[in-house]
Order: structure tokens, then sequence, then C-alpha cells
């Protein structure tokens, strides 16, 4: 059997808890077609880049799947005929990515590190403002003395003859 990351997007009118029984659903088909879950994230309500249905905001899941592709075409069938999916994508990896998906170890960081972090303090490393290596002033040296030109000497004028 191969690996899919599947993803779906539900109206931003259904509850979480209405959500969690969509799940449900779709892993019950899963299994009927002799596939398994390995793990199922609820991003949350999220808001879109764009409308859809006229939604500008939706629930997000991604179900992890090692299933068969009649499987798969079975679960995007209904979903299709759902209708508070507005959208799906099923994409086929070579490897289930270990731990927790890139948008929840982003929300982890999000909800727990950066209260007690500087502002300013930034991925590259950067100290609070006014402290990245591009902002630090040279090193002082002595400005040189200005001296004064010496003025051009006044050219003599011509007289012309009238």
């Amino acid at each position: 059997m191969a690996l899919y990351e599947h993803i779906f997007i539900a109206r931003q009118d259904v509850s979480s808890a209405q959500v969690d029984s969509m799940v449900e659903t779709f892993s019950g088909l899963i299994q009927e077609g002799g596939g398994t879950v390995a793990k199922s994230e609820y991003w949350g309500l999220r808001t879109m880049a764009y409308r859809i249905k006229k939604n500008r905001k939706g629930h997000y899941v991604l179900l992890n799947l090692d299933a068969p592709s009649d499987a798969i075409a079975e679960l995007e069938r209904q979903e299709r005929l759902h209708e508070d999916i507005l959208r799906s994508l099923t994409l086929r990896v070579d490897e289930f990515e270990e731990g927790p998906s890139v948008v929840m170890q982003g929300r982890r960081d999000r909800d727990s590190g950066r209260r007690d972090r500087p502002r300013g303090d930034g991925p590259r490393g950067d100290g609070p403002r006014g402290d990245s290596p591009r902002s630090e002033p040279a090193a002082e040296t002595p400005a040189p003395a200005q001296t004064a030109a010496p003025e051009p000497a006044p050219t003599p004028a011509t007289e012309e003859a009238s």
C-alpha cells in the first residue's frame, strides 16, 4: 500500500465536534477500503488567503493514510459530495513525517516561547533591536582634523578698452 498525506478544509460554520465526526467518517471509509489512518491532526479554524464558496475561514485537518489507491479515490469522491468540505488535497509521500507537522510545530512555538524572548529577537539570532551585527557602529576612530584649504588667489581682471 502507498502512503498519503491528505488535507481537507471544512466550512467555517460547522463546529469542531462536527469536524471530528467527519474525520471519523472518513477514517472509516479508509479502513473499509483496507487502509489505516496513521495520524490525524486538527489544525483549527484558520483564515484562508482568498474566499472559497463565500467562506473566509475554514477548519483544516491533516490525515496521514496508508491505503490502496481505490480507498483514496472513494475518500475523494465522498468529500466532493459532502457539502461541508470546501477543498481537499491528497499527496503521495515516500514516508510520513515523524512527530507533529510543521503547522503544529509553528503553533507550539507561537504558544510557548515568544512571550519570554525580548522584542526583535529574530530567526537570524539578532539580539534586541539595534543589536544586530548590521547595525553596530564601526570602531571609533578619531575624525581627521579638518584643515581649511587655501583660498585661490584672485585672478587679475582684464580691462577692456572701450
